[in-house]
């Protein structure tokens, strides 16, 4: 069956979404330390930190958190001149910040929610290494909202307000080391309820909640700012949590292939039944591949590891077979024995192979008991990875003859997913006894204008085409926009360079991240005045983004970008005429594109293009 085939909804599809988005505040939820990113190498010292799961106030452990812990890694944490006691977890953390409450009660008016009456901050445990303290600081502010969609209302559960995790920057030979710089920046979770029946329905829904955030203003930008979860099901699968997509593109895509995944398992747990399938016991069988020409198998062995095989009784032919695009039952199997260190595993759907031969096969088989109804799967590493990662094995391939297990995946590129953790449970959440409770005041704050709004009010107001005003309004300085056209800028001139100039000295690798709104309104204001020509922009931007440290006049008087007197111009102009006099004579008007040229480089920019050319016209006319 292909994707195309699929009747969502006679399968019972039932999908959510999980959006969570950066606030642009000054500073963090929870110090007084700036939101803004930095480069590893600014790293000024270091430390490390073991983390282990605690129990819930009943005295539970969440699965997720415990079998995060069973991985013995060491976390290792890259801190700043910027990096405060709260954020190594050696203090108290502060109250919650204003600016970021404000916004999330902004967000919360944008999809009709209702903000609770009283803020209670919670502790989520969180033991991946992602926050120093073992939990992510986490609380509700408003819920019971709803979005429109072009298949139907979608309701929004809830909205929480949370402290951003750590980056995660490289794997170390002990384990995982991060940067502080991202931890504790102000975030909003923002949850559907299970209403979305479609793919389709599922990205739209995704786009129409981007859009309402971008509508504050106040939220962050660019790569890794908003990133969306996508809960899936089918009415005989199980709730599957894909974590971190990063593109809206993506979306409707990783729900087509969830969709599948789950088809086919459920279809394999149905044979599995038939064929009365079992999982048998680990066994040891390093014997078998003593004088193995496998790479793998034989460098495991000669650092002194195991190979460890378990019997699956009625799978043969069922592990090799394909349930997303180029993923099969075999790599979930994999997947698993991945999370306790392994590299992978071997099955018998897919050997003889990688070195290893017929004969070999033909005895594992024997050493666990195999008919030729049965699979075998098998690991090869150290005696204890090889031991935990053959368990973890047995473990997902008894979840298959029951069919689609719950669990929280991995959202990849291609649209696909790979197993990361059981979904977590209630367990994982308990109060935060640090911090003050808040209570909200909704009438603080307006709501903010649609996105959608600004762009009808830009082509109305300042006379914008419909392009170039939604690329403005859905960009990231209509703020600065808005501001300088306010102040009495042309309002043309102001979209133009802050879309398309900048766009086309982006292109030019100019580096333009390095321009503040400062440089670009005193930039604008320079122009607007007369003080430098239109033509002028594009040589004052590049020179303040190669030198943020100049302003705007002293870029200027630098790079002699002043305009000239309309005398001046006139000069230049008579003297370009009388420099090609014979061409203006035989061509009359017809030489005028080409002088044009020539008059605009002689005065280096330094002109208007609208004057230069109306006094060009005046001096080919005299010598018509």
């Amino acid at each position: 069956m292909t994707d195309a085939d699929f009747d969502y909804e006679g399968l019972g599809l039932v999908a959510g979404l999980e959006i969570h988005q950066q606030l642009d505040t000054a500073t963090k939820l929870f110090c007084a330390c700036p939101t803004e990113l930095r480069e590893p190498e600014e790293s000024d010292h270091r430390f490390t930190r073991y983390l282990h799961p605690t129990k819930s106030e009943l005295g539970e452990i969440d699965d997720a958190a415990l079998e995060e812990s069973m991985v013995d890694r060491e976390f290792e944490y890259l801190a700043y001149d910027t990096t405060c006691l709260v954020e190594e977890d050696d203090e108290p953390p502060g109250r919650v910040d204003r600016e970021a409450m404000e916004t999330a009660m902004e967000i919360g008016q944008l999809m009709d929610m209702h903000v609770v009456d009283q803020v209670n901050v919670m502790r989520k445990i969180v033991v991946d290494g992602s926050n120093t303290t073992g939990f992510q600081r986490s609380m509700l502010v408003a819920n019971d909202g709803e979005i429109q969609t072009s298949e139907g209302p979608v309701g929004i559960e809830d909205m929480l307000l949370e402290e951003e995790s750590c980056q995660r920057v490289e794997e170390t030979d002990d384990g995982v080391r991060f940067s502080l710089d991202r931890l504790g920046i102000p975030l909003v979770e923002i949850g559907t309820k299970p209403d979305i029946a479609s793919p389709e329905q599922a990205r739209e829904a995704a786009q129409r909640i981007g859009m309402l955030l971008r509508s504050t203003g106040k939220v962050k930008r660019g790569l890794g700012t908003i990133r969306q979860d996508v809960n899936v099901s089918i009415a005989e699968g199980a709730r599957i949590e894909l974590k971190g997509v990063q593109s809206l593109d993506d979306i409707d895509d990783l729900v087509r292939n969830e969709v599948r995944r789950q088809v086919e398992l459920v279809d394999i747990a149905a044979e599995l039944g038939e064929r009365d399938a079992s999982v048998g016991e680990p066994r040891d069988v390093t014997d078998v591949f003593e004088d193995t020409e496998s790479g793998v198998i034989g460098g495991a062995l000669d650092s002194g590891g195991e190979v460890h095989a378990v019997r699956l009784a009625g799978f043969d032919g069922l592990v090799g077979r394909e349930i997303q695009p180029d993923r099969r039952l075999g790599t979930e199997f994999s997947d698993h024995a991945k999370r306790h260190g392994a590299g992978g595993i071997f099955h018998t759907d897919e050997l003889p192979a990688y070195g290893v031969t017929e004969d070999e096969v033909d005895a594992l088989r024997e050493a666990v008991g195999a008919g030729p109804e049965d699979a075998v799967a098998l690991v090869a590493d150290d005696p204890h990875t090889a031991e935990l990662a053959i368990e973890a094995v047995v473990e997902r391939a008894e979840t298959a003859i029951d069919g689609v297990p719950e669990e929280t995946r991995d959202a990849l590129q291609d649209g696909t997913s790979r197993y990361l953790r059981p979904l977590p449970g209630a367990a994982r959440m308990y109060p935060e006894t640090d911090v003050p409770p808040v209570e909200p005041d909704p009438s603080e704050v307006e709501t903010p204008e649609l996105l959608t709004e600004k762009v009808a009010r830009y082509e109305s107001d300042y006379g914008l085409d419909s392009g170039l005003a939604e690329q403005v309004a859905y960009g990231q300085r209509w703020p600065l926009f808005e501001s300088v056209v306010a102040e009495g800028v042309d309002a043309t001139l102001a979209a133009g360079v802050l879309e398309s100039t900048l766009t086309e000295l982006r292109r030019d690798d100019v580096p333009v991240e390095a321009l503040t709104d400062t440089h670009l309104r005193e930039t604008l204001e320079l122009v607007d005045g007369g003080d430098v020509p239109r033509e002028g922009v594009e040589d004052l931007l590049s020179a303040l983004a190669d030198e943020p440290g100049l302003t705007a006049e002293a870029a200027v008087e630098r790079e002699g970008l002043g305009g000239v007197s309309d005398e001046a111009v006139r000069e230049a102009v008579v003297e370009v005429v009388e420099r090609n006099a014979d061409q203006v004579e035989t061509e009359g008007m017809g030489a005028f594109s080409g002088l044009m040229g020539e008059c605009m480089g002689a005065l280096r920019g330094k002109a208007d293009g609208d004057t230069v050319s109306s006094v060009l016209r005046e001096e080919i006319q005299k010598r018509g």
